[in-house]
């Protein structure tokens, strides 16, 4: 049974929540009966590798990401018509041209949604009507429908009245052993910083852990992030990186500079306000990191309510404030025991080849 992988970068994974996903689906595969094809961006691979992990790869001339997003997944959809049994869709961008494929192939769609895009505060109105004309024509036009969290599976059947299969994110990657030198690299004590990596976006409320943290000049803030990419985390580096509490670190990718950071953290702060289950939750929860999170639906049915939460700055301020090592370790507990049981890879992975029965 030959399975299409599509809308991701590609592998070996560089970055992105699906690009693991994708990986991991590799590396935890059961079944002999299923081979996969990956279509990859030929722009983001110098090396054009022909098989990975056992998976073939496919490399399509356009970029993942950005506008170029819409044909890539496109020709790759196109493409795999004709060379695979199924199709795995993650991402709705090319889901624009399914009425299409419809007409002349009835072989199985999956689609994986992903985190309601078209909320996205960053996107223009054209790109948000675009993503969420998408999203409909691909709930309507696929075999499954894939949602990882609760709150996107019900807002999928209010919306559109069809049932979904709700597989979630596995984060026991994370636990690769960190190096401890990056302590000493950025002046850091063990267990004595908070710590956060995530996309500068509005939407991950970046402006409002700075700002408590501000509040709170005794305990010290690592983010790791993409300073650069816009105006909004332009501005928020000129105006914090002068706090001394506050380090604001520029991309990570080695996992083991990564992990040595969050390894060594008193706690995680989670500021996503959208995109369902967040991978880089679920990578602390594994960790058993204790979890302040920002108080929304994805993020507490991710935690099963058991993590902390606020809601602006200054109830932020206040749980920083107010934590205990009681609190804390209490924490830590629920959300390894959590993450043990949902966010396992192999779970993961099950699930998505029970889908090609």
């Amino acid at each position: 049974m030959k399975i299409a992988i599509i809308g991701t970068v590609g592998v070996p994974a560089k970055y992105g929540g699906f690009e693991t996903l994708v990986e991991n689906l590799l590396v935890h595969k059961n079944r002999e009966d299923i081979s996969y094809r990956v279509y990859c961006s030929s722009r983001s691979y110098a090396k054009k590798e022909k098989y990975y992990k056992g998976a073939k790869l496919t490399y399509i001339p356009f970029q993942a990401n950005g506008i170029q997003s819409i044909i890539y997944d496109a020709v790759s959809i196109i493409h795999a018509i004709f060379t695979s049994d199924k199709l795995l869709i993650l991402g709705v961008s090319g889901c624009i041209i399914l009425p299409f494929v419809r007409l002349f192939s009835r072989k199985k769609i999956i689609v994986n949604i992903d985190g309601l895009e078209h909320r996205r505060g960053k996107w223009s109105k054209f790109a948000k009507w675009f993503l969420k004309t998408s999203e409909r024509i691909a709930v309507r036009f696929s075999d499954v429908i894939i949602t990882d969290n609760v709150a996107i599976q019900d807002y999928v059947k209010e919306h559109y009245g069809k049932d979904s299969e709700m597989i979630e994110y596995g984060g026991d990657h994370a636990l690769e052993k960190g190096d401890d030198f990056v302590l000493k690299k950025w002046n850091l004590t063990k267990q004595n910083f908070a710590f956060k990596v995530c996309r500068i976006e509005p939407e991950n409320n970046i402006h409002i852990v700075l700002d408590a943290f501000q509040h709170a000049p005794n305990e010290t803030l690592v983010i790791i992030g993409n300073w650069d990419k816009n105006a909004y985390g332009q501005k928020l580096k000129q105006h914090y990186n002068t706090h001394k509490n506050i380090h604001l670190l520029d991309p990570v990718y080695e996992i083991s500079t990564l992990n040595g950071l969050r390894e060594n953290c008193r706690y995680y702060v989670h500021g996503h306000s959208a995109g369902g289950t967040n991978p880089s939750l679920v990578e602390a929860m594994n960790l058993g990191l204790p979890v302040l999170a920002f108080d929304v639906v994805y993020n507490r049915e991710t935690t099963e309510n058991k993590a902390l939460y606020f809601q602006n700055a200054e109830s932020l301020t206040n749980q920083i404030n107010s934590l205990s090592a009681e609190t804390l370790n209490n924490n830590a507990s629920a959300m390894k025991e959590i993450a043990l049981r949902r966010y396992q890879w192999g779970i993961i992975a099950k699930k998505y080849e029970d889908l090609h029965n």
